[in-house]
């Protein structure tokens, strides 16, 4: 289904963006600045994080505040608009850059191309960009490493383009809000395209379990990243309730296999 993106409640864009709208919700609560804009390289949606960062950004281009960027080119931002179209009309999975804003701001860039799990011929249907601030990157890629290592939540590669990890003792939202910025990080750097979530580590938990696996699913989604849940035992089964269109199995082994098959059958092997 096709949601028109809109601003303050007004349409602001008439272009039709597939995008699951309780995907822009997940997006929207993610403390990185996140841009997504259409084929035609038009911004029609900044999360809330970069609406209220971008804007000493935006009025380095003459703009009052960040909302004056939605409906604009992005080759308002490019000295060569050419070569970024050429950058982006060839990509296939996620290309990061260092860029120079206006000799203000050095900030690294992530582009990715937004696909449709369900479309076989994986056509782009636009574009996620997140923008992070690169004066404090060195600091934050500390901090990303030490509170992977503090939430005792690696992060494996187990097979190819596939990335598994295992969510161990307490659970809550604090932490479910830590852990999906790290994961979307790993699968736009590597090009993953299955991530196996185990719940069989868990011990404490709240209701935020589900919402924060909702929410990783969603934002897989966007960047054609499928997720699928492990090791849930009855006792969280019954707390969590229903995960709408999350793929489930019982252990690691049966989730590897449904990714094998899929891999197997698909057009692009």
């Amino acid at each position: 289904m096709s949601y028109i993106l809109k601003k303050g409640g007004e349409i602001v864009n008439n272009r039709l963006l597939p995008l699951n709208i309780d995907g822009t919700d997940a997006l929207d609560s993610i403390g990185e600045n996140i841009i997504i804009a259409d084929t035609d390289y038009k911004v029609i949606w900044l999360n809330s994080y970069a609406r209220q960062s971008l804007n000493s950004i935006a009025r380095l281009y003459g703009f009052s505040n960040s909302d004056d960027l939605i409906g604009l080119s992005m080759d308002v931002f490019h000295k060569e608009p050419a070569h970024q179209h050429q950058v982006m009309s060839g990509l296939k999975k996620g290309h990061r850059a260092r860029i120079n804003i206006k000799n203000n701001f050095i900030a690294d860039i992530v582009i990715t191309p937004i696909k449709c799990i369900e479309d076989q011929n994986q056509e782009v249907k636009g574009y996620m960009v997140m923008l992070m601030d690169v004066t404090s990157q060195a600091d934050e890629a500390k901090r990303l490493e030490e509170k992977v290592s503090e939430l005792s939540t690696p992060i494996l590669n187990i097979w190819d383009n596939t990335i598994a990890l295992t969510l161990i003792g307490e659970f809550d939202v604090v932490r479910g809000e830590t852990i999906i910025p790290v994961v979307l990080e790993e699968c736009i750097s590597k090009g993953i395209e299955f991530v196996i979530v185990s719940l069989s580590g868990i011990n404490n938990f709240d209701d935020s379990v589900r919402q924060t696996l909702q929410k990783l699913h969603e934002c897989l989604k966007l960047l054609g990243v499928q997720c699928i849940i492990v090791g849930i035992k009855p006792k969280l089964a019954v707390r969590i309730g229903t995960l709408s269109n999350i793929v489930t199995f019982s252990d690691t082994h049966d989730a590897l296999k449904y990714i094998m098959k899929l891999q197997k059958n698909s057009p692009f092997n």
